[in-house]
C-alpha cells in the first residue's frame, strides 16, 4: 500500500493529465518535490507541507481543487508509512470528494481508501466503501475482501451473498478463500450449499479432515445416508483408522439407514478383535440385523446375546422376533430357556405352540 501511493501519483500525471485540469509548473516542481521527499522518508515535512498547500488551493478554480486533492493524496501517503491508516483514509476522502476530481481516479482513491479503512480497523466504514466500488466494477480479489469483512462482521447473510460473486470469478479457491466459503455458508444456515462446494473438490489425495468436515455438514444438512457414505469412503481409502473413527461410521451407518452396513462393520471389528465382546456390542448388533431385517443373522444375534447374556428378557424378545418370521423351532427353544430362567411371559407364549 506504501508504494502504491507514490505510483498512484505518477500514473495520475501520465495517464490523466488530458483528463484533468492543467497544473501550473510551479505547482508540479513542489508535488515532484515532496514525492522524493516521501522516497526518502521525510513523512512528517511532506505531511505538513501538503495539508498546508491542500488547505490554501481548496477554494480556488478547477485546477487548483485538482492540485490539492494531489496533495491530500501524498500527505495520505505520508500518513500510512507513518503507520496511521485511518488518517491516510480521512485524506483520500478528502481528495475524492473535491470538485475537478475525474470519476476514474476517484474511483481509485475509493479502492485504496477502503483498504486503509480495513486496516485501520474500521470495518463498517471498510464495507461500505468497497461495496460502492464493486458496483461499478468486476474484481475477484475485492469481491473476497469484502466477503470476508462481512463475515468478520459477522454479518452472514450479506457474506453469503457477496460470496457467490467471489466464486463466479474464482476457478480454483486457495485454501484460505475454501475455508473462508465453508464458514460462511455454515454461519448461514447454508449447510447444503457447503456441502455441495466441499464435495466437488473431494477425490483420493482429499486428507482426512476434509473428509470429516464434508460428513459433518452433511450431517448438519440433514443427511445422515451422505454422511456414512462420505465417512464409509474415507475408511475403505485409509483417510480414517482410529477406534473412534469406526465407531462413528457404524452409528453414521445406523442412522443413515443403511443398518446391514454397520451390522457388517461390527463383525468384522468383533472377528478381529479390534472391539470387545461385551453386552452392549452383542446388543447392538443385534439390533442392526433387525433393523436391516436381515432374518437368519438377526436371529443368530439375538442368540449370541442370549447366550451371552442368560437374561430371561433378551430369551424371551429372541423368541418372539424368531416367531414373527415364522421360525417356530427358535421360537420354541428361545421361550423354554426364557422360561426355564423364570419369565411367566415365556410360559404364555409357550402355550401357543400346544
Amino acid at each position: 500500500m506504501k508504494r502504491l501511493m507514490s505510483i498512484v501519483l505518477l500514473s495520475v500525471w501520465s495517464a490523466g493529465a488530458l483528463a484533468s485540469p492543467a497544473l501550473p509548473g510551479d505547482v508540479i516542481a513542489d508535488l515532484t518535490g515532496l514525492q522524493r521527499q516521501l522516497q526518502q522518508g521525510l513523512l512528517s515535512d511532506v505531511v505538513e507541507r501538503a495539508t498546508s498547500q491542500a488547505e490554501r488551493l481548496v477554494g480556488g478554480n478547477q485546477s487548483d481543487r485538482w492540485a490539492s486533492a494531489l496533495y491530500q493524496q501524498l500527505a495520505a501517503g505520508a500518513l500510512m508509512r507513518q503507520d496511521q491508516p485511518g488518517e491516510a483514509a480521512d485524506r483520500l476522502a478528502i481528495a475524492r470528494g473535491l470538485n475537478g476530481v475525474d470519476s476514474e481516479q476517484a474511483a481509485q482513491w475509493l479502492r485504496e481508501e477502503a483498504s486503509l479503512r480495513r486496516a485501520a480497523g474500521q470495518r463498517d466504514q471498510a464495507i461500505e466503501l468497497l461495496s460502492e466500488w464493486l458496483a461499478n466494477h468486476q474484481d475477484a480479489d475485492a469481491s473476497w475482501q469484502l466477503t470476508r469483512l462481512l463475515a468478520q462482521q459477522e454479518r452472514w447473510d450479506e457474506a453469503a451473498g457477496w460470496l457467490e460473486t467471489a466464486l463466479e470469478k474464482t476457478s480454483q479457491p486457495s485454501d484460505a478463500q475454501h475455508t473462508l466459503m465453508l464458514a460462511v455458508y455454515r454461519n448461514a444456515g447454508q449447510s447444503e450449499q457447503s456441502l455441495s462446494r466441499l464435495l466437488d473438490g473431494l477425490d483420493t489425495q482429499s486428507d482426512a479432515a476434509q473428509w470429516r468436515e464434508a460428513a459433518g455438514l452433511a450431517q448438519q444438512a440433514g443427511q445422515a445416508n451422505v454422511a456414512a457414505g462420505l465417512w464409509d469412503m474415507a475408511w475403505q481409502l485409509g483417510k480414517l483408522t482410529q477406534p473412534e473413527d469406526r465407531w462413528l461410521l457404524i452409528q453414521l451407518h445406523l442412522a443413515g439407514g443403511t443398518p446391514a452396513r454397520a451390522a457388517e462393520y461390527l463383525e468384522q471389528a468383533l472377528s478381529e478383535g479390534a472391539i470387545v465382546r461385551e453386552e452392549s456390542t452383542l446388543r447392538l448388533l443385534a439390533s442392526a440385523w433387525q433393523q436391516a431385517k436381515h432374518v437368519e443373522n438377526a436371529l443368530n444375534a439375538w442368540q449370541a446375546l442370549a447366550l451371552h447374556t442368560e437374561s430371561a428378557a433378551d430369551w424371551r424378545a429372541y423368541g418372539q422376533l424368531a416367531y414373527a418370521w415364522g421360525d417356530d423351532q427358535q421360537a420354541k427353544q428361545a421361550f423354554t430357556r426364557a422360561s426355564a430362567l423364570g419369565d411367566d411371559e415365556a410360559e404364555q407364549w409357550l402355550a401357543s405352540f400346544s
